[in-house]
């Protein structure tokens, strides 16, 4: 069983927005994802509002082995730079 980690995309057509899940690869695009990690909003107005991760569920996963895809990898890069950037900003 090849887990990744994958955009599942929900919403109307001009709205899109995008479950983050962890999915069976072999799964199709609207397949029962394994958990919920969290979501993608590409038309939210702020930075801070487009990408929400569970981090403490999306460690587990990659832990256990789940590949992240591309699209994937690039926002959870995303959201670590604003963690880190969030805690060295002074108080």
């Amino acid at each position: 069983m090849a887990v990744v980690l994958r955009l599942q995309r929900i919403g109307k057509r001009t709205q899109p927005h995008y479950r983050i899940v962890a999915i069976e690869k072999s799964s199709g695009p609207h397949g029962e994802p394994l958990e919920v990690i969290g979501h993608y909003d590409p038309k939210a107005g702020k930075e801070k509002q487009k990408v929400a991760l569970d981090t403490a569920k999306l460690d587990r996963w990659v832990k256990n082995g789940a590949k992240p895809s591309e699209t994937v990898g690039s926002l959870i890069a995303r959201v670590r730079k604003a963690e880190k950037a969030a805690a060295a900003q002074p108080k």
